[in-house]
């Protein structure tokens, strides 16, 4: 089964890899006895479902869940469930994707006008003069 993450990429399940591990939290002894955590493994330098761009900048962004191997490692302990934990580490896995297919915005670095630079200095101008009358005149 593949997990739709745009239109233009799914992931087969077969890339994701889940173990459940001990959790810690809510759920009282019974946190000690079933491993409800889930623990996912993405391989990111050997997905074939992803294209080049969107892997170079998945790599970027994925900071200290990045393995040395180019492995997501994603842990989910929010819920008691191992389906639910499961379900939260696959959707912020797919969270973590959709971002580096985000394009980001070109900027074309400007600065300001001749005008610009003027209407500033002019306001500055006037709030100094503001604060100069402010202060008490002593005439003697």
């Amino acid at each position: 089964m593949a997990i739709s993450i745009l239109p233009t990429i799914s992931l087969a399940e077969s890339e994701l890899e889940v173990t459940y591990i001990l959790a810690s939290g809510p759920g009282g002894q019974n946190v000690n006895k079933v491993a409800t955590a889930a623990q996912l493994r993405f391989d990111v330098v050997r997905s074939p479902s992803l294209p080049e761009r969107v892997r170079a900048r998945l790599l970027q962004i994925a900071g200290s869940r990045l393995t040395r191997d180019g492995v997501i490692v994603i842990t989910a302990r929010r819920f008691r469930t191992q389906i639910r934990n499961r379900e939260d580490a696959i959707e912020r896995l797919a969270e973590l994707i959709r971002e580096a297919a985000h394009r980001p915005a070109f900027r074309v670095a400007t600065r300001p006008g001749r005008a610009a630079k003027q209407r500033r200095l002019d306001g500055k101008a006037h709030r100094a003069g503001i604060k100069r009358n402010r202060s008490v005149r002593h005439d003697d």
